[in-house]
């Protein structure tokens, strides 16, 4: 089965460069040289690695597909259609989930480590996602009687979908896309480290399901990217490891069970005792009191 990302690596290159010139001509300073060459590294790593991982994910879709309730027919447009919603709704539960439990949290807060946003951070992509297990999200896909590689495809085009939107050479689109589609505007929110602006906004393709879920957010005032607390470092192996590490000294230092789930299971920033804050923390704490 041919995967969709490797066609679409030129068309990522060729605009990545256009945004680079556009860069340098409107003298905005989206990109710094290290954090991009880092961007780059990640995403180059998780392709990597995809070629082994990917295999291994068929086969486990391939055996759900084999008792699945239903039989879709990749033949009728329908199919395809309802694949999309489907896969775009799975998308933003797991990537709520993965800013709401930290053991899904150790691998996606890779893509959020950059303090600049640009196409290269679009490439900024975990090496632990596949081995952690966060496939499974899409696990009652082929189950429900949706062919595995149709599950598949429809998450590789959600990932070249999600490229274009990581720029500031886009301000805002005519108000029905912005109302409708995840968009530059939606999405660098979503990598804001302000508080206001934590958490929200994890749509893929369609900003529909923020809207209903109450996650969106409008963007206002210019948000500031990166974490909470930053790591400060170029290093690739270090981008891709250190909440894996952290969450490991945390389960180290831990002195009941109790805490030990938490600290993996947790919201990210939850500490036994109070050292770290999560984001709910952080807003109670900022709410003015009556």
């Amino acid at each position: 089965m041919p995967d969709l990302i490797h066609y679409a690596i030129p068309g990522f290159v060729l605009l990545l460069l256009a945004e680079v010139i556009f860069s340098a001509w409107d003298k905005r300073g989206l990109y710094e040289t290290k954090d991009a060459a880092s961007s780059i590294s990640m995403g180059l790593g998780n392709v990597a690695i995809g070629l082994v991982t990917k295999g291994v994910i068929y086969l486990v879709y391939d055996a759900v597909y084999r008792i699945r309730l239903f039989t879709l027919d990749p033949g009728d447009a329908w199919v395809w259609v309802a694949c999309f919603f489907a896969d775009d709704f799975t998308y933003y539960w797991f990537h709520r989930f993965s800013h709401n439990i930290r053991y899904f949290w150790a691998s996606h807060v890779v893509h959020h480590s950059s303090r600049k946003y640009n196409l290269s951070t679009a490439l900024r992509q975990t090496w632990t996602g596949n081995l952690s297990g966060s496939f499974l999200f899409w696990a009652w896909m082929p189950l429900a009687g949706f062919h595995p590689a149709m599950v598949m495809s429809m998450q590789a085009i959600s990932l070249i979908y999600q490229f274009w939107i990581h720029t500031e050479a886009i301000n805002r689109l005519p108000k029905p896309v912005e109302w409708i589609f995840n968009t530059p505007s939606h999405h660098r929110v979503h990598h804001s480290s302000d508080l206001q602006y934590l958490d929200r906004n994890h749509a893929g393709v369609l900003i529909i399901w923020d809207r209903m879920f109450g996650t969106f957010t409008p963007e206002q005032e210019k948000p500031v990217y990166g974490l909470t607390t930053n790591i400060d470092t170029y290093n690739p192996l270090r981008i891709a490891t250190h909440e894996w590490a952290s969450i490991g000294r945390d389960l180290r230092r831990s002195r009941t069970w109790r805490d030990r789930w938490r600290y993996l299971f947790g919201p990210p920033g939850w500490s036994h005792d109070g050292s770290r804050k999560t984001t709910r923390q952080l807003r109670d704490e900022a709410r003015p009191s009556a």
